[in-house]
């Protein structure tokens, strides 16, 4: 166990945990910042920002929190799950059924009682599924329940039947895919293929509001910051040890008696319900969830979010899911049909030329740059004595 030990302390030095404390007052600061340029500032100063762009960074920030459940899973234990789009959309759907149950008769049709879907299909009576999602409380937890739930299931069923590899990944995606064709179906109760939209308010607040939308992007940047925080701690305790152990040797670790498939399955849990998180805050900030957000497109977008920028680095992962979705923000406003082709362009040269992703990048900066620091005293401590021989010659 000590090799893997060692394994982890050099692992702990180039991963960038040591800068997760000016990375976090990085973000707070430029949150604080952006919020009070829109709500302090007059629309035609130059230093205004507007309610669409805080909207748009609420949103890239809830997908590097899934980058970083991504990153959680796949950097630290090496299981590649493409599957967290799964978890980001059942957390995104108990935020929306919470949400429509706010709207009351203000709906198209003005039922109080029934969302305006369930009285478009004729249903004479809510679902039982759907009593209690009016409490913000029932449905907050159901939010870290249900991804839980299903991650603990799937964990244990395919972690005790020790499947890894490539086979674990395609059953994570085809647990997304079926989730898809389910929630497409009008009978299962969550609006079939227009999903759950129209949402009027959280917390008697006004959705449409500026202070709202800025107080969902500063919680969102709060949270953010604490489950990074929170992910290091783990993985510098005992319980990361053995992650990083099961990530390197799994069979060796069994040999000497941790029972990986325990880790490796409440490991899976918790980067789930860090997945649901980030969904039930999409959900208010962007005004919509419907079964797209299953597509397995999507999981595999959120492992190139965390190879770009840097597996197992947990802020690379946040860089790169903010860096890869402002682009793709660009690139689909130039050439819609060419993102996709930019985008596995950009996993392609990364694979090749940044294995480490941008936050390796960064660090074989920082030891060239050690290394020419290093070389340049060399040259000047032997340079020293024959000035010394001259002046004494002299």
């Amino acid at each position: 166990m000590s090799g893997f030990m060692s394994k982890f302390m050099s692992f702990s030095r180039i991963n960038g945990d040591s800068k997760v404390a000016p990375f976090v007052v990085l973000l707070l600061t430029v949150t604080v910042l952006a919020s009070a340029c829109n709500l302090l500032l007059p629309s035609d100063s130059i230093f205004y920002v507007s309610t669409y762009t805080i909207t748009l960074l609420g949103k890239y920030l809830c997908y590097a929190m899934l980058a970083l459940a991504v990153d959680v899973i796949w950097g630290y234990c090496g299981i590649l799950s493409l599957g967290h789009g799964a978890f980001f959309a059942l957390g995104g759907y108990a935020m929306g059924m919470y949400l429509m149950r706010q709207i009351g008769d203000r709906g198209v049709y003005g039922n109080p009682d029934l969302p305006d879907f369930m009285v478009f299909l004729n249903w004479s009576e809510m679902p039982w599924f759907w009593h209690g999602m009016d409490q913000f409380w029932i449905a907050m937890l159901m939010v870290l329940l249900v991804p839980g739930l299903l991650a603990f299931v799937f964990g244990w069923l395919a972690f005790r039947s020790r499947v890894t590899g490539v086979y674990l990944s395609i059953m994570t995606q085809a647990l997304t895919y079926a989730l898809l064709l389910a929630f497409f179906r009008n009978e299962m109760g969550f609006g079939g293929n227009n999903g759950l939209t129209d949402f009027k308010d959280i917390l008697g607040f006004d959705l449409q509001a500026d202070s709202t939308r800025v107080s969902l992007f500063i919680i969102t940047a709060l949270l953010l910051c604490g489950l990074l925080i929170l992910s290091k701690k783990i993985m510098q305790t005992r319980f990361g040890k053995v992650i990083i152990a099961v990530r390197d040797g799994e069979s060796r670790a069994r040999f000497i008696g941790y029972k990986t498939e325990n880790y490796k399955v409440w490991l899976f849990v918790y980067s789930a319900m860090i997945a649901g998180i980030a969904g039930a805050l999409y959900v208010p900030q962007v005004g919509i969830i419907n079964p797209g957000e299953f597509s397995p497109i999507n999981s595999i977008e959120m492992v190139i979010w965390v190879a770009v920028g840097g597996r197992g680095t947990l802020i690379g992962a946040i860089i790169g899911a903010i860096l890869v979705n402002y682009a793709k923000t660009k690139f689909t406003a130039i050439m819609p049909d060419g993102w996709l082709f930019a985008l596995g362009a950009m996993f392609v040269l990364v694979t090749l030329y940044l294995p480490k992703g941008l936050m390796g990048l960064f660090a074989q900066l920082q030891e060239q740059l050690k290394e020419k620091q290093q070389q340049s005293k060399n040259q000047s401590g032997n340079d020293s004595p024959n000035e010394k021989a001259e002046e004494g010659h002299a």
